[in-house]
């Protein structure tokens, strides 16, 4: 009987408990059974049965008088055949099996006469068939006999009544487990019978129903012990998808265990990309040392260095090409090959990407194509498209640096013009230094600025021997405010996550130096957020804090940069979790309006990919409350800048914590699909009824929701918004529309923003954003992507999201504070989330080798039964290939073994010894 039931309950992802009405064979469960036909006092009229079901209902109200006498010969017999009976009935889906209908009438009595017998088998018997009878009053929420009489019958076969008895049981072992830990009793009996209950799952494709019991009764940490070659993978697969789902300390728990059994299993791929999401480095490092391999050991070090983790291996001979992949050495490498397949190597102009001549007639020879603003903007584009490829024609001609772009900007402009240079050398530090080194004499403080932020961008990502970027930027001694900023900025990018102890002497004096500009310390501050970023780097936190305390900094911290000094405490603890809680309590006791923005900053960062509910509906509560102080609008426009077009309003209030609420909802969001959705929707609401401050916030939002991702409903939307009657609105939506297409080459997306490009030819602040837009969608020629997450969208990348977000926080509450004025370098923190989006495929001794895979959508397979494909619509390609997002690829045949559980970025393959060619 159990067996019937294999199909249904591995189907049935995610239940995991009995819902009444759903019944899937023949023992009860359905609504009728729980409610009996109540006014016919429990009976059918005789006219209605058949002969067949009359004879049956005789038959067993002959058993049941037979056990309510005093001859105790018929016990044994008498219970056998109702058992019997009970087990053999068959009905249809809906209906309830008869034996339970016709018994139901008797159950009272037969409780009485299970207390009126002594102690011995028939006891135990009847209490097994009184188990199975009280499925029938499930409906009553207090009558938890189902379970009662299971622990008063321990010694039988239980798994004998079938899958819906045991999905029963599940369901009230779970209300009962409550019930005790509420009253503070033991339930290690229940605990017993659970591990009946798994062992009987697991052996009948209900692995979902299997963890669900063991996470009621909060012990996942057994089912290592439950798992067998044949269910691990299942088991994980569930667990692992459950995780979004779960509160904070279950999910560490349920990942641990996963993360166990994988290692139990030697699937040391799939374990490691969990110690990652865990963030244990003791972890990561123990997956790395437990294999002898080289082969795999080399493919951990790939996953390690894509989440830019920075792992110094011992110096030996076998190490030294392994620190070469955890330190990303060989990504130029692989990156120009693919550019090389794809005949992308060509380096492009703005022109190229802009095609103005598409643009509409009427605007054509208006715009003035050669002030310094639209070289800037081109400066970006350039870098951008040609990203990682080495050559460009704007800043590398001949000629060398005083013919370059640079001289085409003015002042400021001059800094992110010359870190373009960087832009263009990304990873390629070996010919990189020598090309941006040129810059570093020009007498221009800027240029050489520029230079020193090239030098960081260009090492973002990869790490060299040597360290070259430390030496050349870590010494500021007697330099002007420009390059200190920049070469602090550089060391940012160029060691984002890399927790690197050396850099604590460099900057932290510079963030308690009360007697320097605000400018320097919110970007030493932010430096360090960005280095230690998810570590909560005690030292780090202090000196922030201790900032924020200090009598002589008060005054300046009204100033804008202010900002960027509580993101740079918020990313030491992105991703804690509850661990934040302590410095949330310290923030709370400083008196000082940004305080308040910095402790939900804070918080923020510590739920990121979470997809938290309880934190979701704490963001919506911030962006409900309405702020009375400055209802008028044309006040806050006179207020919002003075003569110098410095900003003096007052940005710490509330209305920069409503703003950063909003971003927090995609990013508390952005972990799991459903939440994402419905944080959607909401964004929908808050831009037809929220504040201005609120609206200037949702279309970044909706862009860190879903970066390098071009989801139609997102595209258009946020193509609404870039025609609202608020400028400062159209211009982060047109930002948000370049992060949602970056790196795509979308079509569409290309189109709009070329239409926006006629639409705003007179407004420069617009068409500088919409140049920028259209250099994000072509990022790297499309190849690049900015998207957070990686390894089939399971992992969040911590340095990533942080530098998406350092760029939303620029444009929050004015776009013309950073971006639009003088500030325009801060663009490049979208480095730090910048990876080439592509699939390459190495031989063991990480030559590459070309193989056929298959590319389509990815299709969810957790919890359906079999071997269910896991893409859709695939397309046949060699590698090395590309993947859009929600992409996945698989090899065509098993002549290679793949070493990574997920084939993306730089996979090593195996010969399969079995292989027979066709």
């Amino acid at each position: 009987m159990a067996k019937e039931e294999k199909q249904p309950a591995a189907q049935d992802k995610g239940k995991g408990k009995l819902d009444d009405g759903k019944q899937t064979n023949g023992v009860a469960g359905s609504k009728d059974a729980g409610n009996g036909d109540k006014k016919e006092d429990h009976d059918l009229p005789p006219a209605e049965l058949s002969e067949e079901d009359q004879k049956l209902k005789d038959e067993l109200d002959m058993l049941v008088e037979r056990l309510t006498e005093d001859d105790k010969s018929l016990y044994k017999s008498a219970l056998d055949a109702i058992k019997t009976s009970i087990k053999t009935s068959t009905s249809s889906m809906t209906a309830i099996p008869l034996p339970l209908k016709f018994l139901r009438r008797h159950y009272d009595t037969l409780c009485q006469t299970y207390e009126s017998w002594p102690a011995g088998e028939e006891k135990e018997s009847l209490a097994d068939t009184l188990s199975v009878l009280g499925m029938t009053y499930s409906d009553d929420e207090d009558r938890r006999d189902t379970i009662k009489y299971r622990l008063l019958a321990p010694g039988t076969d239980i798994g004998s009544w079938g899958h819906e008895y045991m999905r029963h049981l599940a369901l009230e072992i779970g209300q009962e487990y409550q019930r005790r830990l509420d009253e503070e009793q033991d339930f290690e009996d229940i605990a017993d019978l659970t591990r009946t209950l798994v062992t009987f799952f697991l052996k009948h494709n209900a692995e979902a129903d299997a963890v669900d019991v063991l996470s009621e009764l909060e012990m996942i940490e057994e089912m290592k012990q439950f798992v067998d070659k044949d269910t691990w993978a299942r088991v994980c697969l569930y667990m692992v998808s459950m995780v979004p789902l779960l509160t904070y300390p279950d999910n560490d728990r349920f990942l641990r265990t996963a993360h166990d059994i994988y290692v139990q299993y030697k699937q040391l791929a799939q374990a490691i990309s969990l110690a990652i999401r865990l963030n244990d480095m003791d972890l990561i490092k123990a997956d790395l040392e437990a294999t002898d391999d080289q082969a795999l050991k080399r493919q951990l070090a790939f996953i390690i260095g894509r989440q830019r983790l920075c792992i110094d291996l011992p110096e030996t001979e076998e190490n030294r090409e392994l620190q070469e992949c955890l330190n990303n050495a060989k990504l130029p490498e692989h990156f120009k090959s693919l550019a090389k397949e794809l005949n992308v190597l060509d380096p492009k102009v703005p022109e190229d990407i802009y095609k103005s001549h598409l643009e509409s007639s009427r605007t054509a020879g208006t715009t003035n194509t050669d002030s310094a603003r639209h070289n800037l903007a081109s400066a970006f584009v350039n870098g951008f498209v040609n990203a990682g490829f080495g050559q460009d024609k704007l800043m590398q001609v001949e000629g060398g640096v005083a013919k370059s772009w640079v001289w085409k900007v003015k002042e400021e402009g001059m800094i992110s013009t010359a870190a373009s240079a960087g832009m263009v050398m990304l990873w390629e530090m070996g010919d990189g230094l020598d090309k941006i080194d040129a810059y570093t004499y020009v007498p221009d403080e800027q240029v050489k600025a520029g230079a020193a932020l090239a030098m960081g961008i260009m090492n973002s990502g990869v790490r060299y021997e040597g360290d070259p970027t430390m030496a050349l930027l870590g010494d500021m001694e007697g330099k002007s405010v420009a390059v200190r900023v920049a070469s602090i900025m550089g060391m940012g990018l160029a060691y984002a996550g890399s927790n690197k102890e050396d850099m604590l002497e460099i900057l932290l004096p510079l963030v308690t130096d009360t007697s320097l500009d605000m400018q320097i310390s919110a970007m030493a501050a932010l430096s360090l957020g960005l280095i230690f970023v998810g570590s909560a780097q005690s030292d780090v936190s202090e000196a922030i804090i201790q900032t924020f305390l200090d009598e002589d900094r008060s005054h300046q911290l009204k100033d804008k940069w202010t900002r960027f000094m509580t993101l740079g405490l918020a990313l030491l603890y992105f991703g804690q979790q509850e661990e934040v809680d302590v410095v949330l309590e310290t923030l709370k006791a400083i008196e000082h309006p940004m305080s308040k923005p910095a402790s939900v900053l804070a918080d923020i960062c510590a739920w990121t990919g979470t997809g938290a509910v309880l934190k979701l509906q704490q963001l919506l509560h911030i962006c409900n409350e309405h702020i009375e102080e400055k209802d008028d609008e044309d006040e806050k426009d006179k207020d919002k800048k003075d003569e110098d077009g410095e900003e003096k309003r007052d940005t710490s209030g509330d209305q920069l914590v409503q703003a950063y609420a909003v971003i927090g909802l995609s990013l508390v969001g952005m972990g799991e699909d459903v939440g994402q959705e419905m944080v959607l929707r909401q964004f929908g609401h808050l831009m037809h009824y929220g504040e201005a401050n609120i609206r200037k916030a949702v279309p970044l939002a909706m862009g860190l929701i879903s970066p390098s991702n071009p989801q139609m409903k997102v595209y258009d939307t946020l193509s609404r918004y870039t025609h609202d009657n608020d400028i400062d609105v159209a211009i982060n939506a047109i930002f948000a529309m370049g992060m949602v297409g970056a790196g795509t080459n979308n079509a569409r997306i290309a189109q709009l923003l070329r239409q926006l490009a006629s639409y705003y030819h007179r407004d420069p602040n617009a068409l500088f954003m919409v140049r920028i837009a259209q250099g994000l969608l072509h990022m790297g020629k499309g190849t690049l992507t900015i998207n957070p997450f990686h390894t089939d969208r399971t992992v969040l990348s911590r340095v990533a999201t942080a530098g998406l977000l350092t760029v939303a926080i620029s444009l929050i509450d004015n776009p013309k504070a950073f971006i639009l004025d003088k500030d325009h370098y801060i663009l490049y923190y979208l480095v730090t989330a910048m990876h080439p989006r592509f699939l390459v495929t190495l031989d063991e001794d990480l030559k590459p080798v070309q193989v056929n895979v298959r590319v389509g959508q990815a299709v969810d397979v957790v919890g359906q039964a079999g071997r269910p494909k896991t893409i859709t619509g695939w397309q046949t390609q060699s590698t090395p290939v590309l993947l859009a997002a929600g992409e996945r690829a698989e090899l065509e045949d098993e002549e290679w073994l793949c070493l990574a559980s997920v084939m993306e970025g730089m996979c090593i393959l195996k010969k399969n010894p079995d292989w027979q060619a066709p």
